[in-house]
Formats: C-alpha cells, sequence, structure tokens
C-alpha cells in the first residue's frame, strides 16, 4: 500500500516501472523495482536515487517517491532519472536495519564479494546491465534514536562485541565518499544549502559527527566504496549519502520527506549547472547545453535581416519563362508572411499522369 500502489499510480507516459528482482524467501511479496523516466536514451547522461537501503528508514522510502511525484519531471528533460525507492522492502515492513538474512545491506555493495546480501546483488546486476552514464548519486538513509536503543546493540550483540551508547546527531548531515575526489565537498555544500530550507543541519559533537571529523558543515567523508556502503555502487562523479533526524522535535513526517528531495534536487541542480559549465559558449544566444527556450528564438528571430531579394530573384525569373512550355503552381506559403513568401513549384508542359516524372528541388537550406 505504501509503496508499490504508489508506483502503480505514476504516470506511464512519463515513468516505466521496471521489476529488477525479489526477495527468494518470499518473492511474490517482495518484488523489487526500478523507476526510469521516459524516454530514455542510452546517449544521455544518467542520475540516480537510491531509498529504503536500510527499510526502517521511512523518508528514505517515501522521501524517493515524493521526488518522482513532485520534481523529477523536469530533470528528466536533460537526463535519464534513475530511481530506486525501496531496496529492502522485507525491512521497509518489519521496519529493521538488517534484511532477512540478518545482513546490514548497507555493508553489502561489493562486486566480485561474498558480503553481498539479496538485495545488493540484484541491484548491482541491474545497474551493471544498464551499461548507463550515471553522473550522479544520492543515496537517500536517516539516522534515529532506535540506533543507539536497538540496531546498534543488536549488531554488536549479534558479533560478540561490547557497545556504548552512540551520540545520536540532531539535524541533517550528508557522508560523502573520501575517495572520490576528496568527497566533492562544492557539491555536498550545495546540498546542504538546499537541505537548510527545509529543516536544520546536524551541529557537530566536540567536532565530530558519528565519530567522524566534520569537514564542512554537516558534512563528513568515508571511504564509501571500501566500506560497501550504496552510495560508492556506481563510478558516478558526484555522490552522496544524506541522513535525515526523524526524532528531532523541529521535524516530522513531511519535513523528513520534503528534506529528502530538497537533498535530491540541490544535487541535481549543481550537476546540472557543472555540466553546463563545462561546455564552453560556442554561441551568442542560449546557455550552453540547454535547448533553446522560445524566448531564445525570437531572440535569434531578431538577429536576422533581408540580405537579398526572393521576389527578385526568384519571382520574377519564374514569371519571365515560357507559358507554353512551363506551368508556374503556387502550392503554399510561408504562413508568418504568406503575401511575400509564396511557394512555387515549376512544372514542364504538357503534364501527363501516364509518363514517369524526375524532380530537382533547391533552396532546402535557402542560404544556399
Amino acid at each position: 500500500e505504501e509503496v508499490v500502489q504508489k508506483l502503480n499510480k505514476l504516470d506511464e507516459s512519463s515513468w516505466e516501472v521496471v521489476q529488477y528482482g525479489s526477495l527468494p524467501h518470499d518473492p511474490d511479496k517482495y518484488p523489487l523495482y526500478a523507476v526510469k523516466s521516459k524516454p530514455w536514451s542510452d546517449d544521455r547522461p544518467t542520475v540516480m536515487v537510491t531509498g529504503g537501503v536500510h527499510g526502517y528508514e521511512t523518508s528514505g522510502v517515501q522521501g524517493s517517491i515524493l521526488f518522482i511525484q513532485t520534481e523529477a519531471a523536469k530533470y528528466a528533460k536533460d537526463v535519464n532519472v534513475l530511481v530506486f525507492p525501496c531496496v529492502s522492502p522485507w525491512g521497509y515492513e518489519c521496519v529493521q536495519r538488517w534484511n532477512y538474512q540478518v545482513l546490514d545491506p548497507n555493508r553489502s555493495f561489493k562486486r566480485d564479494s561474498e558480503c553481498q546480501t539479496y538485495e545488493s546483488k540484484q541491484l548491482m546486476a541491474y545497474v551493471d546491465g544498464l551499461n548507463a552514464d550515471i553522473i550522479c548519486h544520492v543515496d537517500l538513509h536517516e539516522t534515529t534514536d532506535t540506533d543507539a536503543t536497538e540496531f546498534m546493540p543488536a549488531k554488536h550483540a549479534e558479533k560478540g562485541l561490547s557497545y556504548e551508547e552512540e551520540v545520536i546527531p540532531d539535524g541533517f548531515y550528508l557522508v560523502g565518499d573520501s575517495k572520490n575526489e576528496g568527497g566533492q565537498l562544492d557539491f555536498q555544500t550545495a546540498i546542504i544549502e538546499s537541505v537548510k530550507k527545509v529543516t536544520h543541519i546536524a551541529p557537530p559533537d566536540d567536532g565530530k559527527i558519528i565519530g567522524e571529523e566534520v569537514v564542512r558543515d554537516g558534512i563528513i567523508i568515508v571511504p564509501a566504496k571500501e566500506l560497501g556502503l550504496c552510495g560508492g555502487v556506481t563510478h558516478a562523479k558526484y555522490t552522496t549519502t544524506t541522513e535525515v533526524y526523524p526524532d528531532s522535535p523541529k521535524a516530522s513526517d513531511e519535513i523528513c520527506n520534503r528534506a529528502q528531495v530538497a537533498a535530491v534536487t540541490g544535487a541535481f541542480d549543481y550537476v546540472m549547472a557543472a555540466m553546463c559549465s563545462d561546455i564552453k559558449r560556442f554561441y551568442p544566444i542560449g546557455t550552453p547545453g540547454q535547448p533553446w527556450t522560445d524566448a531564445e528564438r525570437d531572440q535569434w528571430r531578431a538577429t536576422t535581416k533581408v540580405q537579398r531579394s526572393y521576389s527578385e530573384e526568384v519571382v520574377q525569373k519564374l514569371n519571365k519563362l515560357d507559358e507554353s512550355s512551363w506551368e508556374v503552381v503556387q502550392y503554399g506559403s510561408l504562413p508568418h508572411d504568406p503575401d511575400k513568401y509564396p511557394l512555387y513549384a515549376v512544372k514542364s508542359k504538357p503534364w501527363s499522369d501516364d509518363r514517369p516524372t524526375v524532380m530537382v528541388t533547391g533552396g532546402v537550406h535557402g542560404y544556399e
């Protein structure tokens, strides 16, 4: 009801919902879905969102769906959009960090490794099969109070380790990949600035968040690929993992979902701007990397001027043809100025439908 039914209501003209697998312990109950923008083109770059890698982190799932419903279409004009709304559906239903195998999916995104889970193995196989040029990946998560009271104690107990309660950050923060160009900190900061408009950013605790040094406001970096985090599953230039704090008295379900959407749009806006800045300006009208608007087409028309006469150099010559041999036929006109720009064909006389015809066209490109 909370995930699949929402996906089934998406506009089929804009989105394709693809089942890329299922959880083997109950495949009918737990299909795995990806959502792809239409039309999909292998020639365009792809931006990607994952939610619900930890199924109990609700806003990762609902935020990714809200992004599709409200914001994704504007990016699908220029890039492919790929969303995995609920990577761990069993964890979502059972409100668990672990999966059915009693494994943490967000430590299992390593290719050619025995640590893969049902969830990570199938997602990686699907992504690899697309052979897409993924330029940005945003992985949506939460840090909750139950991390300290349930999930982290269970993790340590399962391994036979002792546990000391952790400090849960009060607010939103990001986890960048330290091995990806130093974490792409300007990219991370752009996301933080976008999220600030919706919810508060986590302050550091003695200069740290969850034990990691804060490198900028609300940002820590870790070696995502080495740890097997979903945020490191692609070779994208721009990657991040969001962490929303849903248990704050300042937060609500709506705010958490909107914060996830703000994180995604902040990321994609930065990437789209970077794509355009990488393209050198080669024409005085428009923005490099973006299609012209109607206003820019009007601007182009305003720069044109009449440099020769269609009437004198073409029409008058046609009117002087021998009428016994040639018939000049007006077959149409240009609608923006029909009196000035009639369209003519010249037919030989006598014309016979019983004979074959040879044809010549000129001036398809008028300047030639």
